[in-house]
């Protein structure tokens, strides 16, 4: 499944997710353009990683919830690629600054995390798709759950931007299916070195002890290599057959069944 020698552009990479990403395909052979907002030291982390991996890549600051950073950003990595195979949408925004339950919601919060992700998305994957050819990859980092469900009620700009990348997967991936471009979504389940860590910490104990006493069937919390193991194989040439899809890479959890309790599942 060689990725060698392709390029990426991975948003939101200086760090958790997008830097496991960043670095899994880098120990593959993708030469890597590190997006990051505003923590530059992170972002040379990364590419320290990258290189230590036997590639190489750029770090571009840009602020993917405005349009024309993102035109820049596409610009410099086309100055310095020449070409892009691989772009991955990951960057999330500042949670907190939208983080509010329906009735405090304003709209002001609502556009921020509209924004950095759904409004990213579609400019984005417009950019990337002129740099562009015949077996091109672009995936979404999504969460699925936060799209489906309402009981995190703080949640809801978050999980109303998710579920609408995911609905612009599936019309970008038609869209672009005819130049032999595929366009997946990921899903992660809880992953550590994350959105996670960042949550009080009796909220952190609590995601842990729920899913390591068994709502996550593989017996352990996601890391940011896990969701770069999957963006890396939605990238190989093997995958050029999966389009429109999301992958859920969770260890299992979101086979899990709500209604019934814990005890009397698996069994």
């Amino acid at each position: 499944m060689s990725v060698q020698g392709k390029y990426a552009l991975i948003t939101g990479s200086s760090r958790g997710l997008g830097r496991g990403i960043a670095l899994k395909l880098a120990e593959k052979g993708v030469k890597v353009a590190i997006n990051y907002h505003q923590n530059e030291a992170a972002a040379n982390d990364t590419l320290v990683g990258v290189r230590e991996r036997g590639s190489d890549g750029l770090i571009i600051q840009a602020d993917v919830s405005r349009p024309e950073d993102i035109r820049r950003m596409v610009k410099e990595v086309q100055a310095a690629f020449g070409r892009l195979d691989i772009f991955v949408s990951n960057a999330l925004g500042e949670l907190f600054t939208y983080y509010r339950p329906p009735l405090d919601l304003t709209p002001e919060q609502w556009d921020k995390a509209v924004d950095c992700q759904a409004k990213a998305f579609l400019v984005g994957v417009q950019e990337v798709a002129r740099l562009m050819g015949k077996g091109g990859r672009i995936v979404a980092i999504t969460y699925r759950p936060g799209g489906l469900t309402a009981s995190w009620q703080p949640y809801i700009a978050q999980g109303s931007a998710k579920a609408a990348l995911e609905s612009m997967v599936r019309y970008f991936a038609v869209a672009l299916a005819g130049r032999g471009i595929t366009v997946n979504a990921i899903t992660p389940g809880i992953t550590e070195d994350s959105i996670l860590n960042s949550l009080p910490k009796n909220v952190q104990d609590g995601i842990r002890a729920w899913h390591l006493a068994g709502w996550t069937p593989m017996g352990r919390l996601g890391t940011p290599a896990d969701t770069g193991n999957g963006v890396a194989l939605l990238c190989s040439e093997e995958a050029d057959w999966i389009t429109g899809q999301v992958i859920a890479v969770d260890g299992g959890a979101s086979l899990m069944n709500p209604d019934f309790p814990l005890e009397i599942q698996r069994e």
